[in-house]
């Protein structure tokens, strides 16, 4: 069985479908999304109705991210935070036009249903963004870190890469995974295009919301697959690129 990682989407649909037939997905694969399936792009609403039923042919496991948190508090209350709106909600919105109450409450629940990390048979982590504590995601005192945090990462790639592991130098929260999955920092604010390793640490968001490309990972071979570059995909459109 192939277990293939995938980045933030952000409305992308076009993107996502170009990745997974490049990956050509069997029924026998694990598929494991990062998280920020909406804001940015046209096809947010589109993007969970796709995936809803692609789950009912194949093994998904959907990590919640920030933008999903956002979507989600909208779909149950109504209520629009300005932070959000500007972020890519806006495009979301949008995107539920001709979206009946009852799709909208079945896109609620695949909401409510997302984990906020997974853990698989290898002791690989999936999760959006990071976490703070050094005993690991399960100790987490403030859980919404596990959607934003941003320090798991700078650590990771300022790290001196002469501790060694053994050291007590040498950061807890490396030691707890095998090899830790994220998304949440776009990979091109660091001038790549393609998925960033640092230690155990892979981040796979590579800019699907801005100028960048969707990315798939075979977490075994590391084989990669990448969409087109976003903004060549939604000519017409500035995705997050305000």
């Amino acid at each position: 069985m192939k277990t293939i990682a995938i980045g933030d989407i952000h409305g992308g649909l076009k993107a996502l479908i170009q990745v997974l037939n490049k990956v050509e997905v069997k029924d026998e694969y694990q598929l494991i999304f990062v998280g920020d399936y909406v804001d940015g792009w046209s096809e947010s609403a589109q993007v969970i109705q796709f995936l809803i039923e692609l789950s009912e042919k194949i093994n998904c496991v959907f990590i919640k991210g920030n933008h999903d948190i956002w979507a989600e508090e909208w779909l149950r209350s109504g209520e629009v935070p300005p932070t959000w709106y500007i972020h890519g909600g806006k495009e979301t919105i949008e995107s539920y036009e001709g979206f009946t109450e009852k799709d909208k409450t079945k896109h609620l629940e695949f909401f409510e249903k997302m984990k906020s990390y997974y853990i698989d048979d290898e002791n690989r982590l999936f999760l959006h963004a990071g976490f703070t504590s050094m005993h690991g995601v399960e100790k987490e005192v403030f859980k919404q870190t596990l959607h934003f945090d941003r320090t798991l990462w700078e650590m990771a790639l300022t790290m001196d890469k002469e501790i060694d592991e053994n050291s007590e130098l040498y950061p807890k929260r490396l030691k707890h995974y095998k090899e830790i999955y994220i998304g949440h920092t776009p990979t091109i604010h660091f001038n790549s295009d393609v998925p960033m390793q640092a230690i155990n640490v892979w981040n796979i968001d590579t800019g699907a919301a801005f100028t960048g490309k969707l990315s798939a990972i075979d977490i075994d071979t590391k084989a990669i697959w990448q969409s087109d570059n976003l903004p060549d995909l939604y000519p017409n459109e500035t995705g997050r690129n305000k």
